[in-house]
């Protein structure tokens, strides 16, 4: 500490070069921090669902509905305690593109299945005996300013009614919460009453069911109950892929790509934009310095000290801009709009800045601190 002034008067001989060198670190550690937070969401996403629940689809693949006989076959394992089912809607709200997931559900199997979320006993009965029913997630609610009783209109792209229109119309019945702050951040889609569903849709459609979702009894037995219900169904016409909840959630988000590979990539290009530049920044440094560093020899200071001098310049340089574009990146996730996914900078993508900002401190101000330390100082001094 008692070389600060020193490192901070280097740092500062040229203003403007370090201005700009710091905006441009800044700007990088913000991506940095941003893209890190949007891969530690994909790479942690599922990370919250147990291995208690195990998701039926068709071993095709899960937009391939499957009959809704299956279920009570499923329900007859040993080891499976309540077996619910799935259908994803495809609904649009007004005119939004960038809509909301929606469930269509058998209430009472939802709440047996799914009981991490939490909603008012009487407003479960309301989603049960309403055949139109809807419930909604709090941070959807909110965000649109639902309130029980209202009417959501709903356009489907994928399911149509009996007489060919699109247009479904729900009411909402019931608000639910999740149990802890994991699932309250989740607390953003709907779940739609089986009944309406089923009844309205053309009738070629009717008794089919997207995947089914199964809760064991011992979440250790999962794998061993997932491969009897498979065999159930082998060398039929409706074959199946079972797997838990966590696995098939990564499934499905590889659908679009591997996101963590895409993320870290881009890191990696941003790391390495920042590693020419701040280096490039400190070569200069040192190379406009040598007379003064030559002059701190002559006062005493050992070539291991001037090595440490320009290594902590370094260090405070990358330091100062990380943690500028990592609190503008934690400013931004804390604040996003609630339509967005819930990303955090957490300590994850913190620890994953801080590590950075070590091995490009070391990358860029290595080199020079090494030309700084074997400056001849007779040579320094004459220009040489």
């Amino acid at each position: 500490m008692k070389y600060l002034h020193l490192i901070a008067t280097a740092l500062l001989r040229k203003k403007l070069r370090t201005t700009f060198t710091l905006l441009s670190l800044t700007a990088a550690f913000l991506l940095l921090g941003l893209l890190q937070a949007v891969n530690t969401l994909f790479a942690s996403g599922a990370d919250f669902l147990g291995a208690s629940r195990l998701i039926v689809q068709a071993r095709t693949s899960f937009t391939q509905p499957l009959p809704m006989r299956l279920l009570s076959r499923i329900e007859s394992v040993p080891g499976v305690a309540r077996v619910s089912h799935s259908q994803f809607f495809g609904g649009q709200y007004r005119d939004e593109r960038a809509g909301f997931p929606q469930f269509v559900v058998n209430p009472q199997r939802l709440k047996d299945t799914y009981p991490e979320w939490v909603m008012p006993l009487d407003q479960w009965r309301a989603f049960t005996s309403t055949q139109d029913g809807a419930i909604v997630g709090r941070q959807l609610a909110d965000r649109y300013g639902w309130r029980i009783g209202d009417i959501v209109p709903l356009n489907s792209f994928i399911w149509t009614r009996a007489d060919g229109s699109r247009l479904w119309e729900w009411r909402v019945v019931g608000i639910f919460d999740g149990r802890d702050q994991e699932w309250q951040d989740r607390a953003r889609l709907m779940y739609l009453n089986y009944a309406q569903f089923d009844e309205g849709r053309s009738p070629g459609a009717r008794g089919l069911a997207g995947i089914f979702v199964a809760r064991v009894a011992d979440p250790l037995q999962s794998e061993r109950i997932a491969a009897q219900i498979d065999a159930l169904f082998d060398n039929s016409p409706d074959e199946t892929k079972t797997q838990n909840e966590q696995e098939f959630q990564l499934g499905f988000l590889r659908q679009f790509g591997d996101i963590g590979f895409i993320m870290n990539a881009i890191s990696a290009a941003v790391f390495f934009t920042i590693l020419i530049l701040t280096g490039f920044t400190m070569s200069q440094a040192v190379r406009e310095r040598v007379p003064e560093l030559a002059v701190l020899k002559c006062l005493g200071f050992r070539d291991a000290t001037v090595l440490r001098l320009v290594l902590a310049e370094a260090l405070l340089l990358c330091l100062i801009g990380a943690l500028a574009g990592m609190g503008l990146a934690a400013l931004i996730t804390a604040n996003l709009p609630p339509e967005f996914p819930p990303l955090r900078t957490s300590a994850e993508v913190w620890l994953f800045a801080g590590a950075s900002v070590l091995a490009l401190a070391l990358a860029v101000g290595l080199p020079p601190a090494l030309h700084a330390m074997r400056i001849k100082i007779v040579d320094a001094l004459a220009g040489r």
